[in-house]
């Protein structure tokens, strides 16, 4: 199993993307949280309030995701970090029924 990580400008467009990629059957799941972020960005220190998708799929999708969550995203730069996950046997089998 596969954890996406992908950091978003707020709930709605982590909410946007989250459905895009489970109507794609790309992802079985996802997860959205509220973070702060601090990076340097254009030479500056950016404090931000941002939102965190987490999706769950297999590790085959990974391409697929990165280039539809770059074609809605709206960061010029998005994050989107694959994380190599193990699963409890039923929740495996039950993501690896709901993606393509």
């Amino acid at each position: 199993m596969t954890l996406i990580y992908i950091t978003c400008k707020d709930e709605k467009e982590a909410v946007k993307i989250s459905k895009h990629l489970l109507e794609k059957r790309l992802i079985a799941c996802s997860n959205m949280y509220p973070i702060r972020s601090m990076y340097r960005w254009q030479g500056k220190i950016q404090d931000e309030k941002e939102f965190v998708l987490m999706a769950k799929t297999k590790e085959k999708n990974y391409g697929k995701i990165k280039e539809e969550v770059k074609k809605i995203h709206s960061y010029d730069v998005p994050c989107i970090l694959k994380i190599d996950a193990e699963a409890n046997e039923s929740y495996n089998k039950w993501v690896n029924e709901e993606v393509k």
